[in-house]
């Protein structure tokens, strides 16, 4: 069975013990390590593998050929992107406000933090921001740092690296979403293809995640030979922060952060109007 998934410590973690066999009745696995750009567009296309993981705010598109697995994905709290500018410190490096008519580099169009970026803006950035320019998200802090760009929006791991590169956090787009919807943040889905048997998927999944809960050092070295310039320590940061209990099953909670993400994006116009009940069936 084919299957897409990013190279980041989460979905290694995740997905490590499906990939070596190691679940019961589950198919052999054939990997494609894709950036969420990748698999957002290729399940916009009804293209690519029976199985993949995209952002939840890419749902929109893809619903009409997939459907949601109620785990493996990502949510969370404490664990949202992150608006990031150069090394400016003090009030001003704060301040909304820097970021009207500016270059801001995210990691996809139709990510999750791009959506909470969008509805963020529109309430704090006067007369909106500038150019938005995508990029892979391992060459954002890069590019904030040397000027390229004005601001970098960024997930993952960039959360525990990205004073390295002398930048200054403006905002944490996880907290405002908590503090105004007390819901968590819902970053990546897995979907799989509509003529697939949803719960089995589901069953290996979640077997796979809790695999790996009961084995945390089997997929070690799996998730460091994908990690990108990750130390072990910053991986397993990644790991705890991003698997949790949504992981395993999005519950009433999950649904209703996902719920309330894409309602709220299709009243503003950002994403297309879908009947909100199809995310559970």
């Amino acid at each position: 069975m084919k299957i897409a998934f990013s190279p980041c410590p989460n979905d290694t973690f995740v997905f490590h013990a499906w990939a070596h066999d190691l679940i019961p009745g589950a198919p052999k696995l054939d990997i494609m390590y894709a950036d969420i750009d990748i698999t957002n567009t290729l399940a916009a296309q009804g293209e690519g593998p029976e199985v993949m993981k995209i952002s939840y705010a890419a749902l929109p598109w893809v619903m009409d050929n997939y459907s949601l697995l109620p785990c493996g994905g990502a949510l969370g709290r404490g664990c949202g992107p992150l608006v990031l500018t150069q090394g400016n410190s003090g009030e001003s490096a704060n301040d909304p406000g820097r970021l009207s008519n500016k270059r801001v580099a995210v990691p996809s169009e139709r990510s999750t933090a791009y959506l909470l970026f969008r509805l963020w803006a529109a309430q704090n950035v006067p007369g909106g921001v500038g150019e938005i320019v995508v990029m892979p998200f391992h060459e954002i802090m890069p590019a904030v740092r040397d000027g390229k760009i004005d601001a970098g929006l960024v997930i993952h791991e960039a959360r525990f690296t990205y004073q390295n590169y002398g930048l200054s956090l403006m905002t944490d787009l996880g907290n405002w979403w908590e503090s105004d919807t007390s819901l968590p943040i819902p970053l990546g889905a897995i979907i799989a293809k509509k003529s697939m048997d949803i719960e089995a998927l589901t069953n290996w999944t979640r077997s796979s995640v809790e695999y790996a809960w009961a084995n945390p050092t089997a997929s070690q070295e799996y998730v460091m030979s994908h990690a990108q310039e990750l130390s072990l320590e910053v991986a397993q940061a990644h790991i705890n922060l991003y698997v949790n209990e949504f992981t395993r099953n999005l519950g009433n909670d999950g649904y209703a952060a996902v719920e309330a993400l894409l309602g709220r994006a299709a009243e503003e116009g950002l994403v297309p109007a879908f009947d909100l009940s199809t995310l559970r069936r």
